[in-house]
């Protein structure tokens, strides 16, 4: 059968786009640990920053921590190895954190994925993965009875999300830090750490130690002192930060504009997060050789700059930090203590 080039360069597009993304997948590096920033806002609405979620490659597998709304777009159109996933690390279950996982589960599952998907996180997990087992239990039978076909397999076992629920020892250790080990498989260990982001509790962060080279995702957390213990000595530490000045400015003009109730729910906000001034402290604490800022609540709105949110970071002495952008990436060479930075 004779193929038009206008077929052939439809089919090329579906697989640059990502539609087919068992078929057209960036290989993950074989001898690293690599972070790809796939969502990097807050819970607001802003143009080319999907809600949180951190991508990390090790040992030939993927790990997320969070998978906020958009990301899973961003993961396919990056061609990212998403039938390689293992683990989605849930921080907290604040919808902007978990709001992706039932369609990433889809999609990862339709590309390929050989094991259902592990949801790893606090107490809470397991009703988060049976209700989204439930909801897209009759999507996922359309599917296996459609596609399922000749050497295509696609058993409804594997699409389904299992709960890991991580505990947390009752009382912290002498140096204040509750942790748990959450992970360890093929080299990597994933230590779930508790934080501070009450009511939100409890709220974890998590520390990744593959061959050497490590990386802490701090989750929703005021800042907390405990985690530059559990974060010693990191290559990296990916911290939350909002800008809380411009937290109150923008409550502020809600009120101002007779919006009363967003402009309370935005001004509540203030008790529960981390500024950048903070974050910068917590890594300087810890040892960390860069920081990398993300959960930008502010980023992407009228108001906002660089310069303003990050007001004062200089001060505290601590200059290996940047600000997230989604598609940002980090590769830490296995043998080298080199943090490497680059961009989808």
């Amino acid at each position: 059968m004779k193929i038009s080039r206008r077929v052939l360069a439809a089919a090329s597009a579906l697989l640059m786009l990502g539609a087919a993304p068992a078929l057209a997948q960036s290989p993950a590096p074989a001898d690293s640990l690599k972070v790809t920033m796939c969502g990097t806002s807050g819970p607001l609405p802003v143009r080319d920053r999907a809600k949180p979620c951190v991508a990390i490659q090790a040992g030939g597998a993927l790990y997320l921590v969070d998978i906020g709304s958009e990301s899973s777009e961003n993961l396919q159109l990056w061609r990212m190895p998403i039938a390689t996933v293992k683990a989605v690390f849930v921080t907290h279950l604040h919808s902007d954190h978990i709001g992706d996982l039932g369609e990433f589960n889809m999609q990862s599952w339709v590309a390929g994925r050989p094991a259902p998907l592990q949801v790893v996180g606090p107490p809470g997990v397991e009703h988060l993965a049976a209700g989204l087992n439930e909801a897209y239990a009759i999507d996922h039978g359309f599917r296996h009875a459609h596609h399922e076909h000749g050497a295509v397999k696609l058993p409804i076992a594997l699409g389904l999300l299992q709960a890991k629920v991580i505990p947390m020892p009752a009382k912290p250790d002498a140096q204040g830090v509750q942790s748990h080990v959450a992970w360890s498989q093929d080299g990597l260990t994933v230590t779930a750490i508790q934080v501070n982001h009450k009511p939100a509790t409890p709220a974890y962060a998590y520390r990744f130690d593959y061959k050497g080279r490590s990386v802490v995702v701090s989750g929703d957390t005021i800042k907390w002192p405990p985690l530059a213990v559990a974060a010693k000595g990191a290559d990296v530490l990916i911290h939350e930060a909002q800008n809380n000045a411009m937290t109150r400015q923008l409550a502020d003009g809600l009120g101002m504009l007779g919006q009363e109730r967003m402009s309370s729910i935005m001004g509540d906000t203030v008790t529960y997060h981390t500024s950048p001034v903070e974050a910068a402290e917590i890594a300087k604490a810890a040892g960390v050789k860069q920081l990398v800022l993300y959960h930008l609540t502010q980023a992407g709105l009228p108001f906002f700059s660089p310069e303003t949110f990050t007001k004062g970071i200089d001060a505290v002495g601590f200059p290996n930090w940047r600000l997230a952008k989604d598609g940002m990436t980090l590769e830490l060479p296995v043998g080298s203590d080199e943090v490497r930075f680059g961009q989808f």
